[in-house]
């Protein structure tokens, strides 16, 4: 594997994709496919994103998945018609959280990687948030947005370009900020975490700003979610208006 020091940019990094949850926000519609295949705008979500990362030159990605995530494989398989390359990490008998996801792939993805979530829209400069990763020598990025409460609970306390808090239980009044759904991390970010058990990626960012080690990138252009009806019905506004679809 590569280490970090080894990428000559941000596009060498594998994106891993987090779409192994149960979706039970989106039912009745996930209740036989899994959330990447619901429909946005006459197609798979999942199409959307790949748009979009291929648009970045991200070309290597590791779907992270559990729950019917076998109807994704059937559908896309390794991405070669996309121009990408898909592989796949399956949680096995049981779903081990966000965070058990991203260590059971870790073989997969190497020293360095971005993690996007898998009903997640962001029409982003991907290169900038690596670039600044790689840059910042920690082992985790966080990107974050100044929410206010607006589209999601806030949940980062972030100051001065730092990370002073994250907490999606515990709030408190100086949290303005959001987590952006767009994250970069190195493998050893996860070394202090047991494999093979369920893990919140929360867990692993909340440890990581306890040793200092997460870099906060703020966001200045709203994210876009299918993770309930009203974000899904409104990314298929957008998308069919072509306001945010690449082209």
């Amino acid at each position: 594997m590569l280490s970090v020091t080894q990428f000559s940019s941000s596009s060498a990094l594998p994106v891993a994709l987090l779409a192994g949850g149960m979706a039970t926000r989106l039912r009745p519609i996930t209740e036989k496919i899994p959330k990447l295949l619901v429909e946005v705008a006459g197609e798979p979500f999942f199409s959307h994103q790949l748009r979009l990362l291929k648009a970045a030159g991200l070309t290597k990605i590791v779907l992270c998945v559990g729950y019917l995530g076998e109807q994704i494989v059937n559908l896309y398989g390794d991405g070669a018609k996309w121009g990408v390359h898909i592989d796949y990490a399956f949680d096995g008998p049981k779903l081990l959280g966000t965070g058990g996801a991203l260590i059971q792939a870790l073989p997969k993805l190497g020293e360095a990687f971005y993690v996007l979530y898998g009903d997640s829209y962001l029409p982003v400069d991907y290169h900038a948030v690596g670039d600044f990763f790689l840059r910042s020598g920690q082992l985790g990025l966080m990107t974050v947005y100044e929410n206010h409460g607006r589209y999601d609970t806030s949940n980062v306390e972030f100051a001065n370009g730092e990370i002073l808090r994250y907490d999606k239980k515990n709030k408190t009044p100086a949290m303005h900020h959001i987590d952006y759904g767009l994250g970069v991390f190195r493998a050893a970010a996860f070394a202090p975490f047991p494999r093979d058990a369920v893990v919140d990626l929360a867990a692993v960012q909340m440890d990581l700003v306890a040793r200092r080690q997460l870099a906060g990138y703020e966001m200045k252009q709203r994210f876009y979610e299918i993770g309930s009806h009203e974000g899904l019905n409104e990314l298929d506004a957008l998308l069919r208006a072509s306001q945010v679809r690449p082209n």
